[in-house]
């Protein structure tokens, strides 16, 4: 059960229990040998926290502001594509969980769920996350139905000009469900003889001319124990942040500064 968790990593296991090895790979796995996504744990686990002690931390502030608008701790959920695929309920749920938690959901341009569906589920601020078309028709099309149903502000994924080559996605010839928010739009029905049409589909629809000129845990608990379990993510994160800043000795989100934080690179400088 869910109130058995302790650590949000467990939620991880879960959601391979719950789901079929096609979507939990989806969900977990990276591009080629996975390499990067190995180092981008390995980086964040070389950070050490420097204690700090006789610090009055009886009372902890986690709240803080983005963009004007205040949160009740500096975790946010950030844009993670066709939740569906991890509950029924999708992102109404992650969205509805995300409210009761006082925080920001960035919804994904390739969520189960469409732009107004989401924004009739329940009454919180949130963001819009979008890739760039070919067709900026598209773009311009989603832009203006966020808007129109309330997000507070888009957020640009300019890291895709071309997909990765997901090895596992290839392997389970991943099949793109019809994304609600294309509807009447484009189709993601894009045929493709060696594997995944999830990379076919990216690879001809994505701009990869833009120039100047990403969430796990919440889509885990999601699946392991829909709206209840993303509850429990958040809050254990939020928990955890806690600890840690009054271990730190920080009451507020403004006392944390890179003071607190030591890196093996720090360590090496400080015998040369």
């Amino acid at each position: 059960m869910a109130d058995e968790i302790v650590n949000v990593n467990e939620f991880q296991e879960l959601a391979r229990q719950a789901l079929p090895k096609m979507y939990y790979d989806f969900y977990a796995g990276g591009a080629e040998d996975e390499h990067t996504l190995k180092k981008n744990v390995q980086e964040f686990q070389r950070i050490i926290l420097l204690p700090r002690v006789l610090v009055d931390v009886s009372n902890i502030a986690l709240s803080t502001n983005i963009l004007g608008y205040t949160i009740s701790a500096p975790i946010m959920i950030a844009p993670t594509s066709m939740h569906k695929l991890a509950h029924p309920e999708g992102e109404l749920a992650t969205a509805r969980a995300a409210a009761a938690c006082n925080t920001i959901m960035t919804l994904s341009f390739g969520s189960s769920y469409s732009v107004e569906d989401v924004a009739a589920s329940c009454d919180a601020v949130r963001f819009f996350q979008l890739y760039v078309y070919k067709r900026r028709d598209i773009a311009v099309n989603l832009v203006q139905r966020a808007e129109k149903s309330g997000y507070k502000a888009i957020v640009l994924t300019a890291d895709t000009p071309r997909l990765g080559r997901r090895e596992a996605d290839i392997k389970n010839k991943l099949i793109v469900p019809q994304l609600k928010n294309l509807e009447g739009l484009m189709s993601t029905e894009v045929v493709s003889v060696k594997g995944s049409n999830f990379e076919a589909y990216a690879n001809e629809t994505m701009d990869p001319s833009l120039c100047w000129r990403v969430g796990r845990p919440v889509i885990y608990g999601l699946a392991a124990k829909g709206e209840a379990g993303v509850r429990k993510v958040m809050h254990m994160l939020k928990d955890e942040l806690e600890l840690t800043m009054a271990l730190a000795g920080c009451r507020s989100v403004e006392d944390i500064s890179r003071s607190h934080v030591r890196t093996d690179r720090d360590r090496l400088q400080s015998m040369l």
